[in-house]
């Protein structure tokens, strides 16, 4: 998995056939990409940065999400 370098759109197609979410903190992914046929499902992260004490509370969050995502859904966090 040599992805170093992939862009957003890019990277998306080469990461879902292998993985079934995929976290992110840009909040413009939903308008920048086309995730049409991708049933990769997308979380975006919404806090003050993309620093781990802001992403940290939203953790019990992800999880709960994880047990019932569905595949080729976008959430995001807080909602």
């Amino acid at each position: 998995m040599n992805w170093l370098g992939l862009s957003n759109g890019r990277l998306l197609v080469a990461a879902n056939p292998h993985f079934d979410v995929f976290l992110t903190v840009d909040k413009n992914l939903v308008r920048q990409q086309d995730l049409a046929g991708l049933r990769i499902a997308v979380i975006v992260l919404r806090a003050r940065s993309n620093k781990i004490e802001d992403l940290g509370p939203l953790m019990p969050q992800v999880l709960l999400l994880l047990a019932s995502i569905q595949q080729g859904t976008v959430t995001f966090l807080p909602s």
